[in-house]
């Protein structure tokens, strides 16, 4: 028996999230539907809309950041069921027998099917996704906040996990925004001492409220060059071009700058600077179901949530607009 389900699209770069109502067909094996009670706003839904990066299908219906209900499951799913709370982020499908899933990394699966690139997404009342893309929400993390740790949370989570950073270390993070305040919040937790980089001083106290031992102007390249050798790991969470051999500087010898923002530019680094002192430049994509399941435990035990506000879904177009203006503080949710 097929499902109507209400969402929201965009058919235009640019343009706004319109209303529209489509059918899903049967569950498939292995297929969950899941009644979506928020969905965060990512500015990687934003991209998207406007096709920043050049290759949006329109007509889109974005939302990656989503928590709800199980509301129906295929026959073959025992492991979740009927009205267990869930969340789904940047993937909803893996192939499940690759190299890369079957070593752990299903977030580098080659065949990987995005959230809402090529099926809506979770500006929605239901989404569709694999069983085993569907995580649930352990105790501790409130689901009304726990949807842009789907995606955000775990992306400043995984290079942690990936590269061993241990309580000892010094973590830089560059940008203090959606991203970057849940990174803060995480490092310091991690028993990390936590350097902030953000050219907005507005932010300064709050990034020390959040855990930032010290805070640096971003503007400010005597500021920044203050900072020569000081950290193991340094995370970039802006999707902006910036003076990459600037804060490479910054970075300890055998250490890693580690770029989780989407910036189109290409990064315009010295390779003398990384050669010299053994550093390491980086990315990845979101994180595994694994490492996602590990970052909502530690932010249980840390009660560690990202600072949202929120609309509901007829504010949809409002919304977007906040977190595209840049008056986002920190994380834009819609629920209902």
């Amino acid at each position: 028996m097929s499902t109507t389900v209400n969402a929201y699209r965009s058919s235009v770069p640019g343009g706004p999230l319109e209303p529209y109502q489509f059918e899903l067909p049967d569950l498939g094996p292995g297929q969950v539907d899941v009644a979506i009670d928020s969905c965060g706003i990512c500015y990687s839904d934003v991209s998207m809309i406007d096709n920043d990066w050049g290759f949006t299908p329109y007509p889109i219906t974005p939302g990656h950041e989503i928590v709800g209900r199980i509301r129906a499951v295929a026959p073959d799913v025992s492991h979740v069921a009927v009205g267990d709370v869930v969340g789904l982020g940047w993937n909803a499908a893996y192939c499940g027998t690759c190299r890369q899933c079957v070593g752990g990394h299903q977030n580098l699966c080659p065949s990987a099917e995005s959230t809402f690139i090529g099926r809506p997404g979770g500006y929605a009342d239901v989404v569709r996704a694999d069983a085993a893309a569907v995580l649930p929400i352990p105790d501790g993390v409130d689901p009304r906040t726990a949807g842009p740790l789907m995606c955000g949370g775990v992306t400043v989570f995984t290079p942690f996990l990936q590269y061993s950073i241990s309580p000892t270390h010094r973590v830089g993070v560059i940008g203090f925004g959606g991203l970057g305040h849940m990174a803060v919040k995480l490092a310091n937790a991690w028993g990390c001492e936590v350097t902030v980089f953000t050219s907005t001083s507005a932010k300064a106290d709050a990034a020390r409220a959040m855990g930032a031992h010290h805070v640096l102007d971003a503007g400010d390249a005597d500021a920044v060059a203050s900072a020569a050798e000081s950290f193991d790991l340094l995370l970039s969470t802006v999707n902006v071009p910036l003076d990459w051999n600037a804060y490479l500087a910054t970075v300890r010898r055998q250490g890693r700058m580690h770029v989780l923002g989407a910036v189109p530019a290409p990064l315009d680094i010295v390779n003398t600077e990384l050669m010299m002192a053994n550093r390491s430049v980086s990315s990845s994509p979101s994180g595994s179901p694994t490492t996602a399941l590990t970052m909502l435990d530690f932010a249980a035990r840390h009660d560690i949530a990202p600072v949202c506000e929120y609309f509901g879904f007829d504010q949809i177009n409002e919304a977007v607009d906040h977190l595209r203006s840049g008056k986002a503080r920190f994380r834009v949710v819609l629920e209902r």
